[in-house]
């Protein structure tokens, strides 16, 4: 399927969900005057590849998600957000599509990206092109935004409206480690679970779900598997880290639901889709919502 097609299907999969949503009473509730009343925010909600969708991060917030994904290339000396390079586009900026959003959202509502929202939001960052020199452009590029962005200091993170972790290519982790103020923390592996590395610097830990996991939500979840699910999430969480796993289903149907009920059962901190109004409707049946 082109990546136009995808897209196309991924609106008529929103349209559907949407229409389901109304029809069983979990939309949100129009607010005085007539407007939309903002969505009850939903912090394990993850947007996958969020910038694939028609308004990058805005679909997202109107969901409620608490944490996105945009892919960056360093090209020319801009940071591009896109999948793939053949999709590179000059006007589809990091600052653009992403941080002056933030940055003027989080001025609007007082300090927070959901208005009222006690938590930080997250902005992953997935790096594309060599890790070492995008990674030092991308810090240079957050400075400016600092009054909206989580920082760690030798011994102590000041946490604030939006906190960036850094994910792909891993040579940024040199620059990162090297770095006595930093505006970016750094996306771990499974590898990095019980290494030492303090979740001051590694505090989300993510892993393909089929590189541990061989379930794909249909017929029972075997009891080993969800052993191993119940005790890697345990272990990251004893260590502060928050879990995320990708590449788990997201087609819409019971094998999809079943993932997902066994990893809000386990208390994986993400779930990872494409299908934002999908996610979302999930996630309120089960009374999810801060």
């Amino acid at each position: 399927m082109s990546r136009l097609s995808r897209r196309r299907a991924l609106g008529a999969v929103a349209a559907t969900a949407a229409a389901g949503a109304l029809a069983a009473g979990t939309a949100q509730p129009a607010a005085a005057h007539g407007r939309p009343r903002p969505p009850a925010p939903l912090p394990q909600a993850h947007a996958h590849n969020d910038y694939e969708h028609p308004r990058p991060l805005l679909d997202a917030l109107d969901h409620g998600f608490g944490s996105v994904e945009a892919d960056i290339w360093l090209v020319d000396g801009q940071l591009l957000v896109a999948h793939d390079a053949v999709d590179l586009d000059p006007a589809r900026t990091l600052e653009a599509l992403y941080l002056d959003p933030l940055l003027a959202r989080v001025r609007a509502h007082r300090g927070a990206v959901h208005r009222g929202w006690g938590q930080d939001f997250q902005l992953l960052i997935d790096i594309k092109t060599p890790g070492d020199a995008t990674y030092r452009e991308l810090s240079q590029r957050l400075r400016p935004y600092r009054s909206v962005f989580s920082s760690a200091t030798p011994g102590r993170v000041h946490t604030r409206a939006v906190t960036a972790v850094i994910s792909g290519d891993r040579a940024a982790r040199a620059p990162m480690e090297a770095e006595r103020v930093r505006y970016a923390f750094y996306d771990g592996r499974p590898e990095d679970l019980g290494s030492g590395a303090p979740a001051s610097f590694v505090p989300l830990i993510s892993a393909n779900w089929t590189s541990l996991f061989s379930w794909p939500g249909t017929g029972p979840f075997p009891a080993a598997q969800r052993d191993v699910l119940h005790r890697y999430v345990g272990a990251a969480h004893a260590a502060g880290q928050r879990v995320r796993f990708w590449a788990t289903p997201d087609v819409p149907g019971p094998a999809r639901d079943a993932v997902w009920s066994e990893l809000l059962a386990a208390g994986v901190d993400h779930l990872n889709t494409d299908d934002l109004p999908g996610l979302a409707a999930f996630l309120r049946a089960r009374g999810g919502g801060a």
